[in-house]
């Protein structure tokens, strides 16, 4: 695949819709996991990463289906627990090298920021995996006054900090939860200030098409040179 970013987030906000809707359980979890795992390898792909790396994304992938089925199956939640740690630790990957890919282009355009966005939108799906974590680890509720908080919650929660948006209907309770918050704030605005906007104030839309044209132009002179 060609820097397909534009692909890549549109599988990203299918699984931001999908997470928002269904629960990470039973049959919703598999459509969930089939969603992320084509959203990681084919991010993988377009971020031109290493065959060996693809095929091994691939790999997991198809076992993480195969585990969280197994899961909805039997209503073995340790499968599916297994599975969810997996996809999202390749979803980070996948996302590193997409970074990496928009950071080291030579050219700016409009997929560049596609795929600076698609990084950006998954930044709330890893964070949003980190407060469940830590709600399920710690004593008492993550959330003040919201003793069985869902996983819409906590991407609601997610999303409205990474975007320093900050309805307050959701609060952490206490620590890690707080700190975590703050972290993710502070990363959601620097990747925009620095990032996002940087790359759209280097963007020169038909840029790239006015280069391409020329050198169509430059390879037909070589091939028909003038007559003498």
């Amino acid at each position: 695949m060609n820097d397909a970013f534009g692909l890549v987030l549109v599988l990203v906000l299918v699984t931001y819709v999908l997470t928002s809707l269904l629960a990470n359980r039973g049959w919703d979890a598999v459509l969930l996991t089939v969603a992320t795992s084509a959203t990681s390898v084919v991010a993988l792909a377009s971020a031109h990463a290493g065959v060996r790396l693809v095929r091994a994304a691939l790999f997991l992938s198809v076992v993480t289906v195969a585990l969280a089925v197994i899961s909805a199956a039997s209503n073995d939640h340790v499968w599916l627990e297994f599975a969810s740690l997996v996809q999202i630790t390749l979803l980070a990957v996948a996302m590193a090298s997409v970074l990496t890919r928009i950071v080291t282009s030579t050219e700016i355009g409009s997929r560049t920021i596609l795929g600076a966005l698609s990084v950006y939108t998954v930044l709330g799906i890893l964070f949003t995996f980190l407060y469940g974590a830590i709600d399920r680890m710690q004593s008492g509720p993550f959330f003040e006054g919201v003793a069985n908080p869902n996983g819409s919650d906590f991407l609601f929660f997610s999303y409205t900090t990474l975007t320093t948006t900050g309805y307050g209907d959701l609060v952490p309770g206490g620590q890690p939860g707080r700190m975590i918050a703050g972290l993710e704030m502070m990363i959601g605005q620097i990747f925009l200030v620095t990032l996002v906007a940087g790359l759209v104030s280097l963007w020169r839309p038909g840029e790239g098409l006015k280069r391409r044209r020329e050198r169509r132009e430059s390879r037909k002179e070589a091939a028909d040179p003038p007559a003498a």
